[in-house]
């Protein structure tokens, strides 16, 4: 198989990997709940995750969330661990998406990644997974999955951007811009699926 992104991203879709996940696999997509669970889920598995969430059932929606107490949100969030470092970062950046953009709307609208990446606890793959996820945006996410599927194919890199530009550019030069982020979040879902399937 040739060793193109197209050629990659056909080989994962033959496999009908995403036949069971939600339409844009991330759970909720187009909600504030996957910023959180973008936070939540670094350093630890989706399944911790879910009990995180299922903690915070009522509460995830931007207001109801910043209108949560540390501590409340501590146990809430034990689950996914690191909570001690999580649970300040998050309503942080609850309080600063209100400031600075009122209602998650307009933070899906209006947000940029470099506004992100400032933020405290979110890195490239947190930010791209908010945009991709949350914001419904053209970006692909590069997480450890990514990196192992490139690396079976005897593709690497040393940095994240070109993780990301590599996997990005063909499919721009393929794809409507319209239906873009509904093909990165696709493609990133169905590398996260194929790792587990077949535990590269």
């Amino acid at each position: 198989m040739k060793k193109s992104v197209l050629g990659i991203y056909d080989f994962l879709v033959a496999k009908d990997l995403l036949k069971h996940s939600p339409p844009l696999w991330w759970p909720n997509a187009g909600k504030f709940e996957v910023v959180v669970g973008a936070i939540l889920t670094q350093n630890t598995t989706w399944k911790n995750v879910e009990k995180s969430l299922e903690n915070l059932e009522g509460f995830l929606l931007l207001e109801s969330f910043a209108s949560l107490d540390e501590l409340s949100l501590k146990q809430m969030i034990k689950p996914s661990g690191f909570y001690n470092q999580k649970a300040p970062r998050l309503l942080k950046l609850s309080y600063n998406i209100q400031n600075e953009f009122n209602t998650f709307e307009q933070f899906q609208k209006e947000v940029s990644r470099k506004w992100l990446i400032a933020q405290k606890g979110i890195g490239e793959e947190s930010a791209d997974a908010i945009l991709c996820y949350a914001c419904l945006r053209d970006e692909m996410v590069v997480d450890s999955y990514t990196k192992r599927l490139l690396k079976s194919f005897g593709i690497e890199f040393k940095k994240y951007a070109e993780y990301k530009a590599f996997l990005e550019t063909e499919l721009r030069e393929k794809y409507p811009k319209k239906e873009l982020f509904e093909i990165f979040a696709h493609f990133h879902g169905m590398i996260v699926e194929y790792n587990k399937k077949v535990k590269l």
